[in-house]
C-alpha cells in the first residue's frame, strides 16, 4: 500500500529560506530500500508508526520500532530493511532547502539547525504522527483552505523535527516589539473596554504618550470616532449587558457605569438606541 504525493508545488517559507517540499508518502511495504543518498541541500523525514527492521546509515545499523524518527540529509546513504514478521509503515517528506549565499539562516534559527544536521535518529517526542496523518487527510479530502493547512502542518513538521534533535532547548529568538501604531491601538481598544466608566482623556492620553489633541486626531482617524463617543459606545453596550441581570435595577446601573443620577443614564440610554431602559428591559425578558 503506497499513497505518495509527488507533483505539487508546496513552499514553505522559513527565517528566509525556501524548503520545497518535493515528495509526501506513506507507504506500508515489506521488500527492502536499497542504499542511497539525496543531492545537495537535500533531506528526508523518516516516521516509522508501527512495524520493526533496520536502516544502515553510513557504517552504522539502527533498529527501527514504533515511533522511530530519523532524518537524512545531503549525501546520506541509508538503506532500510523491514522486519518480514513484523513490517514497517513510514511516513517520508522529501525537502529541497534554498537559502540565498549572502545571507545564510541566523544561528539558532530552525533552518540553521535544520540545515546542520545532516542525520538524526531516535524516538519522536514531539507528537509527529497526528500532523502527519493531517498532511493526508488534507490532501485526500482538499477542503476549502486545504493548501494553507498543509503549508502550515509542513511548517510544524520542520520545527518539531528540530525539536527532536535538542530535547527542549529554549530558543535565543523571540518575537520583536509590535509597531508603534498597533500598540496604540491595543491601548486604546483595552481602555474602553476594561475601564469604560472612568477612563478619561488625560489617562488615555498619557497611556498612549500623546497630547490631547493628537489623541483626538488618533482616534478619529484609526476610529472615526472622537473619545466622547467611544466612550458612549462602550458604556452602552455594557448598559445593555447589566439591564439583562434581574438582580440590578436600573439606578444601580447608572452607579455602575458612572453616571450622575438615573435619569441622566436614562437619557443617554434612550438617545443611543432610541428606546427607554425600562421599556428595552421589558422587551427582553419577554424574548
Amino acid at each position: 500500500m503506497k499513497t505518495a504525493y509527488t507533483d505539487l508545488d508546496i513552499s514553505i517559507t522559513m527565517d528566509g529560506a525556501i524548503f520545497f517540499v518535493l515528495n509526501i508518502v506513506f507507504e506500508k511495504f515489506s521488500r527492502a530500500m536499497p542504499r542511497h543518498s539525496h543531492g545537495n541541500n537535500s533531506y528526508e523525514l523518516h516516521y516509522i508508526p508501527n512495524g520493526r527492521g533496520t536502516v544502515n546509515i553510513g557504517s552504522q545499523t539502527f533498529e527501527i520500532t514504533p515511533n522511530t524518527l530519523y532524518m537524512t540529509g545531503p549525501h546520506v546513504e541509508h538503506e532500510q530493511i523491514p522486519l518480514p514478521e513484523d513490517p514497517m509503515a513510514e511516513y517520508c517528506i522529501y525537502f529541497k532547502l534554498q537559502t540565498r549565499s549572502h545571507f545564510p539562516p541566523q544561528p539558532g534559527s530552525v533552518t540553521a539547525k535544520f540545515q546542520d544536521t545532516p542525520f538524526w535518529f531516535g524516538q519522536d517526542s514531539q507528537e509527529l504522527l497526528p500532523l502527519l496523518q493531517k498532511i493526508f487527510f488534507e490532501l485526500e479530502h482538499k477542503y476549502t483552505g486545504y493548501m494553507a493547512e498543509v503549508e502550515a502542518l509542513l511548517s510544524q513538521c520542520i520545527v518539531r523535527t528540530v525539536r527532536n534533535y535538542e530535547s527542549g532547548c529554549p530558543s535565543t529568538r523571540h518575537f520583536a516589539p509590535s509597531n508603534l501604531v498597533d500598540s496604540k491601538y491595543l491601548i486604546v481598544e483595552e481602555s474602553f473596554l476594561y475601564e469604560y466608566e472612568t477612563i478619561t482623556m488625560d489617562k488615555l492620553a498619557s497611556r498612549l504618550g500623546l497630547s490631547i489633541r493628537q489623541t483626538e486626531r488618533f482616534l478619529k482617524k484609526y476610529y472615526g470616532k472622537t473619545f466622547l463617543q467611544k466612550k458612549n459606545d462602550a458604556k452602552m453596550a455594557m448598559a445593555k449587558i447589566l439591564l439583562n441581570r434581574s438582580d440590578l435595577n436600573i439606578s444601580d446601573i447608572a452607579e455602575k457605569l458612572n453616571y450622575s443620577s438615573i435619569q441622566h443614564f436614562s437619557y443617554a440610554f434612550r438617545r443611543y438606541y432610541g428606546v427607554s431602559a425600562t421599556q428595552y428591559r421589558k422587551d427582553s425578558a419577554n424574548h
